[in-house]
């Protein structure tokens, strides 16, 4: 009997046990699967497969990064990134390097080119089926929609050294149908293509006055049939100039500006002339638009931005054009009514149909390109503070009946993707996140800070002390409705495990535990972002307000948060400063020193003073850029990089008027070949939790802690070592040093630091033993995480020097 019963509860008890619970993966952290900015002529709807009539959001965005949304929430459904992975940590990249995507209608693969590199995808599952790469630089990409087979192939214009190339690539295997190249010193622009004829749109003549070239190529196998001038030399200054070229239309046009945006000038690719069309007074702006069908009408809108001087507001005028497919002749078909503030125009094609969709701020409305008559028009109900860059637009009319459905994949000026179905909101993408230069941790500011106040108390006498206590409790009054109204709500969520409602923005405020802080992340595009990393990562807000027009792309050289102050501060390159809320992102001081801006700043250090944490910055000749900060200590250590693979401990000083000393304390350089990667440092709040590690026999290890330490990681390629030391600032003394082999230096390596541990992961190889302790087994591959712990002594119980310090070794 009592084996029985002994047996019934252990089988009660592993039942018990046997539940698993949800962990906090998605609670407390989040994750932003960003693609980045995406442009106008590289983001359309394309049907992923034949059959189907779901549509996907596809874009080639300005990082680079080729990725499929659904349309539906947003979700992203695939991405690879085309351009070069190492541009990122470079003062010199080029973010916006230009690539190229199409889609050939009616087909399950995307053709994409960046660089030097084209490549085909799958649409669906986005899995590569072809690449080739050539010598030059890609300057366009179309597709051959007619051909002398039933497949569809791929047009790509390269720019060799000032050797046009156009090669026409089959479009399943990637291989080169046939090659034209010219030798004239054009400027290649575009390719295009109608029915008859491929077509080369280049510049010709000198920088500065240039005219319309067009060489008409035969499509089956590539040799030249003609070549002709459009206009006249002079016409043209820079690429900039030309509004737009068309492709895979039954009439494709070019179409380019004059200096003075006085008129706009259009060529139908194929004939030798150019018709021209004024422009309204005080234009700054025209885009044009035009369907990629070569079943679409021949139709096309331009859209005018004017900026007049007495209106605070811009301008925006739409034409629309038709084209006779006979006479090669353009006319004025109708004007839209002119709107003012922010908006954009998209073209959507159905068959034969071409649609124009106009999106504002306010509203989204649709017209045939036939006539000047709405045919559906929506408010914007959840986008009141929406202000569109540009849009592309699915437009699908209802079966049976006159009613239309469109939506809109919208670039606002925020930087935000946005999409409106029928003028409402179903989802937004924060890509404005992309290309991140530098990002820090900032605390939440608390409202008021009791421990300061109970202090002031204190300090002042027993009635003052009792006043100001009930004056603070009756203030805090007001704060009691709304809590009696919000805690049955927090009773049942608690109870029933139920979710926090969203209709109501939450509040910032610190946590117990830490987690909920300001993350302040700064972007290469100019734009700075808070985010609450308690709320999953809610963009708190964004701003672009500060006057660094001439820092794009931006360098940044320094970024730290002052949590006293409820602040951030950064360095640019050019030698702008800007201070901002850390919880509002309100723009505090923006200033531009004129010695910085002269010099340069080459990098930044954090420094302590009376006013709190700030950033010293530093030019190229290794003293400061600038005037100390008030109240300097000159008996205080800069560690900052030297000439070469160099690291110095210095000490300024003023020395009265403009002029400051430099002092050289200590200076480490790296072995021959090495290359400083990282140097972490400690964590400005480094809270102690104990000093020593109690051992199984209860013996204790005290740590060695020293906040005036540093890591400094050295990688060298040709030996493929890592080299990492632990470097005290204020002597120069490596207190610690370990070398791993077997490195691949090309991949990111990254260390930390706290209390009294360090470390690294980098990628490399790693000797399996054999089971019997032999380190000659098998070698693999992968990234590795080394860490390295410090104690005062490698006997327990002896502080050694440490003596009675509580979180620090002397």
């Amino acid at each position: 009997m009592r084996r029985s019963l002994a047996s019934g509860l252990l089988l009660g008890l592993s039942s018990l046990a046997a539940a698993v619970f949800r962990d906090e993966v998605g609670d407390i952290d989040f994750h932003y699967a960003l693609v980045g900015l995406p442009q106008p002529d590289t983001t359309f709807f394309h049907r992923p497969r034949k059959e189907d009539k779901a549509s996907l959001v596809y874009t080639l965005s300005d990082i680079g990064i080729l990725a499929a949304v659904n349309p539906s929430n947003g979700e992203l459904v695939w991405r690879h990134q085309l351009a070069a992975g190492d541009d990122g940590g470079r003062d010199d990249a080029a973010p916006d390097r230009r690539g190229f995507l199409r889609a050939p209608d009616g087909e399950d693969w995307l053709a994409a080119a960046h660089g030097s590199s084209v490549q085909a995808w799958s649409a669906l599952t986005g899995r590569n089926v072809w690449r080739v790469d050539f010598a030059g630089e890609v300057r366009d990409l179309e597709i051959l929609e007619l051909t002398e087979s039933s497949r569809k192939d791929v047009l790509a214009l390269f720019d060799e050294d000032g050797v046009t190339v156009l090669r026409r690539l089959h479009g399943g295997l990637g291989t080169v149908v046939w090659e034209f190249r010219e030798n004239s010193r054009d400027v290649p622009l575009q390719v295009s293509n109608d029915i008859a004829n491929v077509y080369v749109v280049s510049l010709h003549g000198a920088a500065g006055a240039y005219n319309l070239k067009v060489t008409s190529l035969e499509p089956a196998t590539g040799a030249r049939v003609d070549h002709w001038m459009v206009g006249l030399k002079g016409d043209i200054h820079g690429p900039a100039d030309v509004a737009f070229v068309g492709a895979n239309s039954a009439a494709p046009i070019v179409a380019w500006t004059n200096q003075g945006l006085t008129k706009l000038s259009v060529n139908v690719i194929g004939s030798k002339s150019k018709q021209d069309f004024a422009l309204p007074p005080e234009s700054v702006s025209v885009r044009v638009h035009a369907p990629h069908l070569a079943q679409s009408q021949t139709h096309f809108l331009a859209h005018i931005r004017i900026e007049e001087a007495d209106q605070a507001l811009p301008a925006h005028k739409a034409i629309v054009f038709h084209t006779d497919l006979k006479t090669s002749q353009i006319k004025v078909a109708y004007e839209l009514p002119a709107f003012r503030g922010e908006g954009t125009y998209s073209t959507s094609s159905e068959g034969a149909n071409v649609y124009f969709v106009q999106t504002t701020s306010d509203q989204t409305l649709i017209v045939s390109s036939d006539s000047h008559g709405i045919l559906a028009r929506w408010p914007n109900k959840q986008a009141l503070d929406l202000h569109p860059a540009h849009a592309v637009t699915e437009v699908v009319k209802k079966a049976g009946s006159q009613d239309f459905a469109a939506r809109s994949a919208i670039l606002t000026k925020s930087d935000d993707w946005t999409m409106l179905r029928n003028g409402e909101n179903d989802w937004t993408r924060r890509e404005g996140l992309s290309d991140a230069v530098g990002a820090v941790w900032a605390e939440i500011p608390e409202a008021e800070d009791l421990a300061k106040v109970l202090a002031d108390e204190a300090h002042t006498n027993p009635l003052s002390a009792y006043v100001h206590r009930v004056a603070r409790h009756v203030d805090d009054l007001k704060y009691l409705p709304a809590y009696l109204a919000a805690l049955p709500e927090r009773l049942l969520g608690s109870i029933a495990g139920a979710e926090p409602s969203s209709t109501k923005q939450p509040l910032l405020r610190r946590d117990s535990f830490g987690f909920s802080k300001i993350l302040v992340v700064v972007t290469r595009r100019g734009r700075v972002y808070g985010l609450d990393s308690g709320n999953h990562g809610r963009v708190i807000w964004s701003c672009n307000s500060f006057p660094l027009s001439m820092d794009r792309p931006l360098v940044l050289r320094g970024l730290v948060a002052d949590d006293e102050r409820g602040t951030v501060a950064m360095y640019g390159a050019g030698g702008w400063y800007a201070v901002f809320n850390a919880s509002s992102g309100v723009a505090l001081e923006v200033s531009v020193d004129q010695r910085r801006k002269k010099s340069g700043v080459s990098s930044t250090a954090v420094v302590y003073s009376e006013s709190g944490k700030d950033l010293l910055p530093v030019g190229p000749d290794g003293l400061p850029a600038g005037d100390l900060p008030a109240g300097w200590d000159p008996e205080q250590t800069v560690v900052l990089r030297g000439e070469g693979e160099t690291l110095r401990g210095v000490r300024f000083r003023a020395e009265g008027g403009d002029r400051v000393a430099s002092q050289e304390m200590w200076r480490l350089p790296m072995r021959p070949g090495q290359k400083i990667v990282q140097v972490a440092t400690p964590p400005s709040h480094d809270p102690i939790a104990s000093i020593g590690r109690v051992l199984g026999d209860r013996r204790v290890l005290y740590k060695y802690l020293n906040p005036n330490s540093v890591v400094v990681a050295a990688a060298d390629e040709t030996t493929k070592t890592l080299s990492v030391q632990l470097v005290d600032t204020v002597s120069g003394q490596v207190l610690a040093s370990q070398l791993h082999r077997g490195v691949d230096a090309t991949k990111s390596i990254s260390c930390t630091m706290a209390e009294n541990w360090y470390t690294c992961s980098f990628f490399g190889d790693h000797s399996v033993g054999d089971g019997d302790g032999d380190k000659a087994g098998r070698a693999v591959k992968g990234y590795q995480l080394v860490m390295t712990d410090l104690y005062e002594s490698p006997a327990p119980d002896s502080r050694g020097p440490l003596g009675d310090a509580a979180n620090f070794s002397r």
